[in-house]
């Protein structure tokens, strides 16, 4: 039922004004943890490319190493848009379970695969999990962090999925030894890591509240300043001191959805360079991304000779690298400014890779020379890449935040992402590197032309309120 009651609330600017906290911290260990269950799971899937080929586990050919991971992202693309409108009508915290049981159903089935078809299927699923969980972890971690911190926390917190890929990378080096575990049952028992984790964050996320910025969308201001003033008490009880709200009260019209007429006149007028803006961003990253990172242990076999069991070594440093980048790039796309960084981070990122291509192609790199080639491009284009969901997440109204980071996010990982593994995939398996060389180039277009589009469509979105940036659609004057 829809309500033109008119509220008036100071939620948004008693949010933003807050100190950084150790409540703050903890809510993004319990909702940032998404990023590591995304980066094992991607891990754990580049990683046993090799061992699945293998006779003894499920006999997968390269394209069927390729396929598992495009199914593994056509779910996410399904998990995100479904669950991503239902986090805009239903709110973040109930999604956060349900996201976090599909994620683990998934994950756990994955290890009693018996062929190709079965374990494409619980890809899928778990897929399925991941891709709402971004939709409805993402927006509610922007609407409860302080605006003037929110790109860094942002990027840190997505730099976890590279924490996620180490530990992956690390366990999967030992559980592929035949020496502690046999070839057939090892990475088998890899999924169990995901699954366990996942199981601990389940207890965790008991304790984070729902989004007051989305209670007080929906006409529960009481309970929305009731959740900010239990925040602001624990806060207090450190001894530190609270100022004045910035901004003024906001006006809002309470109801009950938003209907869908509406979410599209925003999004395709309204906001039209801002979606094209979206697109673009997630778009470029994704195939960038998936291209080198789910085909990495097929390089790495194919073309230096690496043991399969030992590609996940290999990788270890690999994802070190795109952990730091954003830590120690983030604060610059808070104090130099949105525009500036994210243009320049694609457009690096780019010419690195293009760099790094022409070495491939001439036969100057060897296993090590390639791994240090991909963490100097991916220090770099892990921000980059964490700046896309940044920009979606802060640049659309409140009422379709989770929705626009579904959308843009299902489009990039669809028309980007689930194409570049099977693409490299059958780059790879023709054996010859010129293939290869052009697929890399290809990628390192797309980021330049990310960087373009940033520099002309670009929002200046550093320490201003969410609602500065975007007015919500039910705003009233």
């Amino acid at each position: 039922m829809t309500t033109k009651r008119i509220i008036e609330s100071d939620v948004p600017g008693r949010l933003d004004r807050l100190p950084w906290s150790r409540w703050h911290l903890f809510v993004v260990i319990a909702l940032g943890i998404t990023w590591v269950l995304d980066g094992l799971e991607v891990t754990l899937a580049g990683s046993l490319g090799g061992i699945l080929k293998d006779p003894r586990t499920l006999g997968l050919t390269d394209v069927q190493v390729g396929a598992t991971a495009t199914t593994y992202l056509l779910g996410a693309v399904l998990g995100a848009l479904v669950l991503g409108y239902s986090t805009d009508l239903w709110g973040r915290k109930k999604l956060f379970y349900l996201t976090l049981i599909i994620y683990l159903s998934g994950t756990a089935l994955s290890a009693f695969a018996w062929n190709f078809w079965s374990y494409a299927f619980f890809r899928f699923i778990t897929g399925i999990g991941i891709g709402g969980e971004y939709a409805a972890i993402n927006s509610a971690i922007d609407e409860l962090m302080p605006a003037r911190l929110r790109g860094r926390i942002d990027l840190a917190i997505n730099s976890s999925y590279w924490f996620g890929a180490a530990f992956g990378s690390g366990a999967i080096y030992w559980l592929l030894d035949p020496r502690f575990v046999p070839l057939q049952y090892g990475w088998r028992f890899a999924f169990g890591i995901g699954a366990t984790l996942g199981l601990i964050i389940l207890t965790l996320r008991r304790w984070v509240p729902e989004s007051p910025r989305w209670l007080m969308l929906r006409g529960r201001e009481g309970e929305a300043s009731q959740v900010v003033g239990e925040i602001e008490k624990h806060i207090k009880s450190t001894g530190a001191s609270l100022s004045a709200p910035e901004e003024p009260p906001l006006r809002l019209r309470a109801r009950s959805h938003t209907p869908l007429g509406e979410i599209w006149k925003a999004m395709a007028y309204e906001h039209r360079s801002r979606s094209v803006l979206g697109f673009i961003l997630m778009a470029a990253q994704a195939f960038f991304y998936n291209a080198i990172f789910f085909t990495a242990a097929l390089v790495l076999t194919r073309y230096y000779g690496v043991a399969a069991g030992a590609v996940s070594l290999y990788l270890l440093p690999f994802a070190i690298s795109n952990a730091l980048g954003p830590i120690a790039l983030g604060p610059l796309f808070d104090s130099i400014g949105r525009k500036t960084m994210i243009a320049f981070t694609y457009g690096l990122s780019g010419i690195l890779l293009a760099l790094t291509a022409w070495l491939f192609v001439e036969g100057w790199l060897d296993a090590r020379t390639q791994l240090i080639a991909w963490a100097a491009i991916f220090f770099v284009c892990s921000s980059a890449a964490s700046s896309a969901y940044l920009t979606v997440s802060e640049i659309f109204p409140l009422e379709i935040r989770a929705l626009a980071i579904a959308i843009f996010y299902a489009i990039g990982t669809l028309v980007g992402g689930s194409a570049a593994p099977l693409i490299f995939g059958a780059l790879i398996q023709t054996g010859a590197r010129q293939p290869l060389f052009w697929g890399y180039i290809g990628s390192a277009v797309l980021m330049g032309i990310a960087a373009l589009a940033e520099a002309w469509l670009g929002v200046s979105a550093e320490r201003q309120s969410l609602e500065k940036v975007a007015s919500p659609l039910a705003q009233a004057p």
